[in-house]
């Protein structure tokens, strides 16, 4: 175990009564201080992970340790470590918002702390409905709520699962920014997500899980470079029927109205456009404008999953 790990997970394996392996031999580190992205299909086991890290879910075998304690021989303080934001809105809807994360706290055995409490409030922008009921709140102020209630006891690690789910895109973004300000007070975040382009603005890496197997752990910067594709896409002058013989031998893709060519390369490759360009003039081409762009995450992720 690395002594920067907030979570050490080894050999962790989780199979059903009936059967059905969930997980299977699940090594991972999780950084103290980073925001860790898991990502997989439905089904893929990311759900019951963050529940076997939880203590929720028994596994099969294995080892999880948690900011430094083990989470089945030391598990009230591992859990303590903790803080759970599930998919699902579960609170009292007739509590107001400062009894219902005031309690929360106290579940946990911790001290009354009206200014920490107050804090996290004014952190979540919900300061101004602390005495409101939560059946009167938007679904977006009930999740920051949810995270409200997963921080009241003072947690080192803060998992989010789905934490965008039914909320729009303005409050998306401004929850993104919540989150970042969270770690940047030294939370460790770990979220599932099936916004591939939260992953891409927040982590600071990825996992990807799929059949229950962890099948890449990688900074998501290196994941970019090693993994993405870049394109330079060609705006014809005047449509083709059909791709010159001349130009068969090259990665060049002619689309559907023939107005348009996109040659496809690694994004580490070096590339000579030049030579490129050469070549399209040798076989009467000339292009009236010539754009780049690069593959996102999604695109990456899709490519993985559809690999196993």
């Amino acid at each position: 175990m690395q002594q920067d790990s907030a979570i050490h997970i080894s050999g962790l394996n989780k199979t059903y009564a009936n059967g059905f392996g969930a997980l299977s031999n699940i090594n991972l580190d999780i950084k103290r201080g980073e925001i860790f992205a898991l990502l997989g299909p439905n089904g893929a086991g990311k759900t019951t992970l963050i529940s076997t890290v939880c203590g929720i879910v028994q596994p099969t075998s294995g080892r999880i340790t948690v900011a430094g304690f083990d989470s089945a021989q030391q598990y009230r303080a591992a859990r303590a470590a903790l803080g759970l934001v599930p998919q699902e809105i579960s609170t009292d809807a007739f509590e107001s918002v400062w009894n219902t994360v005031s309690f929360s706290r106290g579940l946990f055995g911790k001290p009354r702390n009206d200014a920490y409490i107050q804090d996290v409030l004014k952190r979540l922008s919900l300061w101004d409905k602390k005495d409101e009921q939560i059946r009167r709140l938007s679904g977006g102020m009930k999740r920051r709520v949810m995270i409200a209630k997963a921080l009241s006891h003072e947690p080192s690690i803060l998992f989010l699962d789905e934490p965008s789910a039914g909320v729009d895109v303005e409050l998306r973004k401004s929850m993104w920014a919540q989150v970042r300000a969270l770690r940047d007070a030294g939370v460790t975040i770990i979220l599932t997500t099936h916004y591939l382009e939260e992953a891409e603005e927040m982590a600071d890496r990825i996992g990807v899980i799929n059949k229950g197997k962890l099948i890449l752990v990688e900074d998501k910067h290196t994941i970019m470079q090693k993994m993405g594709k870049r394109q330079m896409i060609f705006v014809l002058r005047q449509p083709l029927a059909t791709l010159p013989a001349t130009l068969h031998p090259q990665p060049l893709v002619l689309d559907d109205d023939g107005s348009t060519l996109t040659w496809t390369y690694d994004a580490q490759a070096e590339i000579d456009i030049s030579a490129m360009l050469d070549q399209l003039q040798a076989a009467g081409i000339r292009p009236k404008d010539i754009y780049s762009r690069q593959s996102n995450l999604e695109e990456i992720f899709m490519e993985l999953v559809e690999a196993v």
